[in-house]
């Protein structure tokens, strides 16, 4: 897809199809009255005839109209002109893409970037329509036996603006389309099966994908080096599995070596059945999906190499899968993870806390500016918040609130919940000085609690992407979150250069 900006009077563009707006109660947004005046009236008739009527999510495609040099025109339902939101616009924008596409128009030319969005720059619309067209035109195809390629792909988009705002929204167009490819490839890896997306093969996939990046180096560990790091907790989740587990570890530098890095930690399980502690059968399918906290991480490091913002990061990834095995963990084993703090295993099923709070002791290295986690940690978030926004628990105030205005800035919203020491009582144990389960109540903060005995030393943040991360049901896959959060965050630490 090749997406570009223009600055052009929309009667006078020659396209295979023009997108513009109409509101409710049948009213042409500003574009569309202007077709409508080089058609000699066209559009107003065709609006009273009820066709429609401008709501949300409608629609209509328009062929050969007089006094028009585009071959079609599409009208997109944006609702009502004075609650135009982001919401109401990501919704158009949205339908426009899919519309388009499925009309077989190889190009097309958008005229609702150029729509004042309530409290957004047309430089945002812009960042929002490229990350939006990626994710209407991706298509998982990689494990079909036929490959499907429409007749007439929408290849070339045309992003039109007027041109006081043409400068920052190149800016708006650079950052959307990073943020829409690192999602894509963060969508194609949760949607692969855990029999092709193992450990190894998430290894190989980030050195393949980020090695064109000349300032971005990634590190496989091994499990003989993972051994030597006494990483006790991580290795006790592999053991269940013949798939070797691994530590991907990736440096982005922005800026001068010694300036102090930005972290981030994904949750690398491939495959999820629960261990001992075995999942029910019902939907276990979708487990393949608990790698979702280190595909966004893969993701948000591919859109960080596309925009090369003057920061440094580094990403750390602990990949394995949790299967049951007569070497697996049992309910009750104690292990001892890389701090020397030990943890009673109450359930297997909660392998994900287990995996990153080795990752967490390992970030320590790096003195970061601040960590953030991301995992698809916990049902009860899902439960709390359902899929709207991520779960976000801190042990830093300013970083979570930073995280959710970036959340704000992307749509990639959080919600942040509670970290009071009063949870930490739960996770009490007679053997050990901890246990990896709190009981049925608050289990996304008793699960945030865990974590937060290991990041004594760091200002830290978890997103619990349970239910942000995969979508169920009839659309079933991977959403590409939280790239866009993560990503937004990183960019705002690098002052007004990013800021639209």
């Amino acid at each position: 897809m090749n997406i570009t900006l223009k600055c052009a009077p929309v009667e006078q563009q020659s396209s295979h199809c023009l997108i513009v707006g109409v509101f409710e109660k049948r009213q042409p947004g500003p574009h569309a009255q202007a077709l409508d005046k080089a058609s000699g009236g066209v559009l107003q008739r065709i609006l009273k005839q009820g066709d429609m009527d401008g709501k949300p999510g409608q629609t209509l495609m328009l062929h050969q109209l007089s006094g028009i040099k585009a071959e079609r025109v599409l009208l997109v339902g944006c609702g009502k002109a004075s609650e135009f939101d982001e919401k109401q616009y990501s919704k158009a924008l949205s339908n426009a893409i899919t519309a388009v596409n499925d009309s077989g128009a190889r190009d097309a030319a958008c005229y609702l970037t150029d729509l004042e969005v309530k409290d957004r720059s047309k430089a945002w619309n812009v960042r929002r329509a490229a990350e939006l067209t990626h994710q209407a035109l991706y298509r998982y195809q990689q494990t079909f036996s036929k490959k499907e390629k429409p007749d007439y792909p929408l290849g070339k988009l045309q992003l039109c603006v007027d041109d006081k705002a043409l400068k920052s929204a190149r800016i708006g167009l650079k950052i959307g389309e990073a943020i829409g490819k690192g999602a894509s490839f963060t969508r194609e890896l949760g949607n692969l099966p855990g029999n092709v997306c193992t450990p190894t093969y998430l290894a190989n996939q980030a050195g393949k994908q980020l090695k064109g990046y000349d300032n971005m180096k990634v590190r496989v560990l091994n499990q003989k080096s993972i051994e030597e790091l006494k990483m006790g907790a991580f290795l006790s989740v592999a053991k269940g599995s013949r798939q070797p587990p691994k530590l991907i570890v990736i440096e982005y530098q922005g800026t001068q070596k010694e300036t102090r890095p930005y972290a981030l930690i994904g949750k690398g399980v491939t495959f999820d059945a629960g261990g001992i502690s075995i999942k029910p059968a019902s939907a276990m399918d979708e487990m393949k999906y608990d790698m979702g906290g280190a595909a966004g991480v893969l993701g948000t490091m591919q859109a960080i190499g596309e925009l090369q913002p003057p920061i440094n990061v580094v990403a750390i990834i602990p990949a394995c899968e949790n299967l049951p095995d007569g070497n697996a963990n049992k309910p009750g084993d104690v292990v001892t993870s890389m701090s020397g703090q030990t943890i009673e295993i109450l359930n297997t099923d909660a392998e994900g806390r287990l995996i990153l709070c080795d990752a967490l002791t390992y970030s320590e290295r790096f003195k970061p500016r601040s960590v953030i986690d991301t995992a698809t940690l916990t049902g009860a978030c899902i439960v709390a918040l359902g899929n709207h926004p991520c779960g976000l628990l801190s042990n830093d105030q300013p970083l979570a609130e930073a995280l959710l205005a970036a959340g704000q800035t992307s749509q990639d919203r959080a919600w942040q919940l509670p970290l009071w020491d009063e949870y930490q009582d739960q996770l009490k144990s007679n053997f050990a000085d901890m246990a990896n389960i709190g009981g049925r109540e608050a289990g996304t903060i008793t699960a945030a609690c865990f974590l937060s005995r290991f990041t004594k030393k760091l200002k830290w943040a978890h997103l619990d992407i349970a239910g942000t991360a995969w979508k169920s049901g009839a659309d079933k896959g991977s959403t590409g979150r939280p790239v866009p959060i993560l990503t937004q965050y990183l960019l705002d630490q690098c002052g007004k250069k990013y800021q639209l």
